[in-house]
């Protein structure tokens, strides 16, 4: 039997992550984990009051007076801007050893009701706000010959239910994109990770709950809800044992059940969503 990996205690002294939509939620509680092992994070959002107030909430993981909280407001899908901000930061810090990508959104909708702006707004928060942070550091990475790029998929990066049409999508292209960079800058010592996690309570899914389809609520609902220090104490855990796929809660079981018997996870969500469709038409 496989002995299982022991982490140190503190196994990011002296090390720095930018955490990419890190004001809240996943992101926030992924930053926080890290600062309680050791580390400094830059939080990256759009938004100055959010991501402020997560700095300074967070700040109380530090475990000593090396360690640092450091923001930088700027929208992660704007290469132009985001740019110059991060070279600065490398000038400032030095060549971080995590990126870490928690950006994205959902907004659930039946497919008649979207517009192919919808799915074009979708793809560019969700693919390119994690994609542009990379194309910036990856010159860094590579010339240093280090670094861990971590990624925010979804369950709904491998398989796709009613409602989830423009949202889906999106992180099955997070998803390909790890693959490959997987594959092509292991030559670097550059690792990636993919989270996949189910549904977590964060501000992102209550906003997410509002707008749900009935049909889309009732069969997302029957996955059990994880809270975000759950996901990202997994998240950190997986990237620290350079795991390349993150499979929190539930994520884990159906994601084998949908690698090897993918007919039989079809076969119970279209028998779900047509029990559901029958009650909501009689």
């Amino acid at each position: 039997m496989a002995k299982k990996k022991r982490i140190k205690k503190r196994p990011f002294a002296g090390q720095i992550a930018i955490v990419c939509g890190g004001s809240m939620g996943i992101g926030k509680e992924t930053a926080r984990e890290i600062l309680l092992m050791g580390g400094s994070v830059c939080l990256i959002a759009r938004h100055p009051e959010p991501l402020q107030r997560a700095a300074e909430e967070i700040s109380a993981a530090k475990k000593d007076a090396s360690q640092f909280v450091q923001t930088i407001v700027c929208d992660a899908t704007d290469e132009e801007k985001l740019q110059p901000l991060l070279a600065a930061f490398v000038e400032q810090r030095g060549v971080p050893d995590y990126l870490i990508n928690c950006v994205g959104q959902a907004r659930p909708q039946c497919v008649q009701d979207l517009t192919l702006d919808d799915f074009r707004q979708r793809m560019e928060l969700n693919y390119y706000g994690q994609l542009v942070p990379i194309l910036i550091l990856l010159p860094y990475f590579m010339e240093a010959r280090k670094g861990t790029i971590a990624n925010v998929s979804s369950m709904m990066g491998y398989f796709g239910i009613m409602g989830y049409t423009a949202y889906a999508p999106t992180k099955f292209a997070l998803a390909g994109l790890s693959e490959a960079l997987r594959h092509e800058l292991k030559p670097y010592n550059i690792s990636l990770s993919v989270l996949y996690p189910p549904d977590t309570d964060t501000p992102g899914l209550q906003k997410e709950s509002e707008v749900r389809p009935a049909a889309c609520a009732q069969i997302a609902g029957s996955v059990d809800l994880l809270s975000a220090q759950e996901v990202a104490e997994a998240f950190v855990e997986g990237i620290l044992k350079k795991q390349f796929t993150i499979l929190p809660g539930e994520a884990g079981w159906v994601w084998r059940l949908n690698r090897f018997a993918p007919w039989l996870v079809r076969r119970i969500l279209d028998r779900k969503y047509a029990r559901i469709h029958q009650q909501q038409n009689n």
